[in-house]
C-alpha cells in the first residue's frame, strides 16, 4: 500500500528524536558503559529498591532491586523490549494477521506500547478533518449505509484521487458506546472489502475485546486484513487495571513508526513502572493464563449483568424495555419519562447503581448525591432522533417509538451510591 496520502504534512516531516534515539541505544549497551548524554538520573539516587505485588491468581509479582532500577528509568518510545515481545506473539498468536509475515513496506505487523489505547487514539487524530456519521443498528455499522455514502466518489476519483477520498473509518467492533452494539463477523468482512474498493483506513478500536460474553469471539478486523490497512487498539484498562495506564496499537510498520515519532515529543514513553508490573504478570501467567484471567472477569460482569436484567425485567417489562446485553456494561434504552423508583431501589439492593446519560456525547454528568432532588433532576429525556449541537450526531430510535422520548441508562458497578448516581446535565441542543 502506499502510506503517503495517510500522513499529514506535519507528521511526515517530523523526524526522529536524537535523545530518545539514544535512550534506546543506552539501553542495549553493556553495564560498564558511563553516558554523559541523555540527562538520565543515576538510580542509587531514587528511593525505591524493590516492590512485591500480591496477585489475585498466581505468584506475587516480584520487582527486585535491578529490575527497579530500570522500571524507575527512562525507556524507549515504543515500549520495553520484553513487553513488546509478548504482545507481538500475543496478537500472532490471538488474531493470525496475515500481515504479520510482511516487508516493512508491504505493512509488516507492527506493535508499541501506549499510555492508554485512549493515547493511541489521540496520536491517530487527524487535524481539521471532516467527519461523516454512518448509520448504525443493533449488529453494527449498516454495510449498505455506508456503500450509499461512499457512492458520493466515482470510480475515476477513487483512481486519480481527484478529489479528497476518505482517509479511514473509526468503529468500536464491540459493546460500542453508547448503543452495546456489536458488528457481526459478515458485516466486518464486507466492510474490509468496501474499505479495500475505496481504499481506506480502518481504526478498531476494541477496548471491549476481551469482555465479549458470547464465544467463539468474532474475528477481528486485524484478522482479515490482506493489505496492511488496519490499526487496532487495545486495553489492558478493563481486565487488568484503568489507573495503571497501558495500552497497545497493532497496525502496519510504516504507520505505527509514525505514531512512535509523535510518542517520542509528546508523551515520550509510557510509564516504565507500569510497562513492568504487567510485564512481569504477562510473563508469569502467559497466553495461557492471561486468557483464563479473563475468562474470569466475564464471568463476573456476567453475573452483574444478569442480576440486573432480572431487577429490569420485574419493573420495567411494562415499558417494553429493549435490552442489549452483548457488551459488559448493560445498555438500557427504554420509552418512559423517567425511571420507577422502585427500580433503583431494587438495583441498589445488588450493590448495582445507575449512571444517567445520553446517547448524544455532549452530555455533561454533574457528580453528586441525589438525595433530597426532584425526581426528574435524575433523568435526561431526549427526543428520539434528534439531533445534538453540532448536528452530526443522532439520538437513538427504536421501532414502535418514532414520537416518543427515550431516557438512556447506562449501570456501572460500584459499592458507593453516592459517588455514582449523579444528575445528567445537558448542553442547549434541543
Amino acid at each position: 500500500m502506499n502510506y503517503s496520502r495517510f500522513i499529514t504534512s506535519v507528521s511526515a516531516a517530523r523526524k526522529a528524536s536524537p535523545i530518545r534515539v539514544l535512550t534506546e541505544l543506552m539501553q542495549k549497551s553493556p553495564p560498564s558503559l558511563i553516558s554523559l548524554a541523555g540527562g538520565a538520573p543515576n538510580p542509587a539516587v531514587f528511593p525505591f529498591k524493590k516492590a512485591t505485588i500480591a496477585t489475585g491468581h498466581g505468584n506475587a509479582v516480584e520487582i527486585g532491586e535491578d529490575l527497579m532500577k530500570r522500571a524507575l528509568q527512562y525507556s524507549a518510545s515504543a515500549g520495553i523490549p520484553e513487553l513488546l515481545s509478548w504482545l507481538k506473539n500475543f496478537q500472532r498468536n490471538l488474531h493470525n494477521p496475515p500481515t504479520a509475515n510482511y516487508s516493512p513496506e508491504q505493512g509488516q505487523m507492527e506493535v508499541c506500547v501506549t499510555t492508554g489505547s485512549q493515547e493511541g487514539l489521540c496520536k491517530l487524530r487527524p487535524l481539521g478533518c471532516s467527519i461523516i456519521n454512518i448509520p448504525s443498528d443493533q449488529h453494527g455499522i449498516i454495510p449498505k449505509a455506508l456503500k450509499e455514502i461512499l457512492s458520493a466518489w466515482s470510480p475515476e476519483d477513487i483512481k486519480n484521487h481527484s478529489r479528497p477520498l476518505p482517509k479511514f473509518l473509526y468503529t468500536i467492533p464491540n459493546g460500542c458506546n453508547p448503543t452495546g452494539n456489536s458488528l457481526t463477523t459478515d458485516r466486518k468482512k464486507e466492510i474490509y472489502q468496501i474499505a479495500r474498493k475505496y481504499d481506506f483506513l480502518i481504526i478498531e478500536d476494541d477496548p471491549y475485546y476481551f469482555l465479549q460474553f458470547e464465544k467463539p469471539w468474532a474475528p477481528s478486523f486485524l484478522s482479515m486484513d490482506v493489505d496492511g490497512r488496519v490499526i487496532r487498539t487495545d486495553s489492558f484498562s478493563k481486565v487488568l487495571s484503568s489507573g495503571l495506564r497501558v495500552g497497545f496499537l497493532t497496525g502496519p510498520k510504516p504507520l505505527i513508526d509514525r505514531v512512535i515519532l509523535h510518542i517520542q515529543v509528546s508523551t515520550m514513553h509510557t510509564s516504565t513502572f507500569t510497562q513492568m508490573i504487567i510485564s512481569q504478570l504477562l510473563q508469569q501467567w502467559g497466553e495461557k493464563g492471561f486468557l483464563e484471567h479473563t475468562d474470569r472477569v466475564v464471568e463476573f460482569y456476567r453475573t452483574q449483568r444478569d442480576a440486573m436484567l432480572i431487577a429490569a425485567d420485574k419493573w420495567l417489562k411494562a415499558e417494553q424495555t429493549q435490552f442489549l446485553q452483548r457488551a459488559f456494561i448493560g445498555e438500557v434504552f427504554q420509552p418512559m419519562h423517567h425511571l420507577h423508583g422502585p427500580l433503583l431501589h431494587a438495583l441498589g439492593k445488588l450493590d448495582i447503581f445507575p449512571v444517567l446519560g445520553a446517547p448524544d456525547l455532549d452530555t455533561v454528568l454533574q457528580m453528586g448525591p441525589h438525595e433530597g432532588r426532584e425526581e426528574e433532576d435524575n433523568h435526561l429525556l431526549v427526543p428520539a432522533g434528534h439531533p445534538s449541537s453540532d448536528g452530526t450526531r443522532d439520538t437513538i430510535g427504536l421501532p414502535g417509538c418514532k414520537h416518543t422520548l427515550l431516557a438512556h441508562v447506562k449501570f456501572f458497578i460500584s459499592r458507593d451510591p453516592w459517588d455514582l448516581l449523579c444528575r445528567a446535565t445537558l448542553k442547549e441542543f434541543f
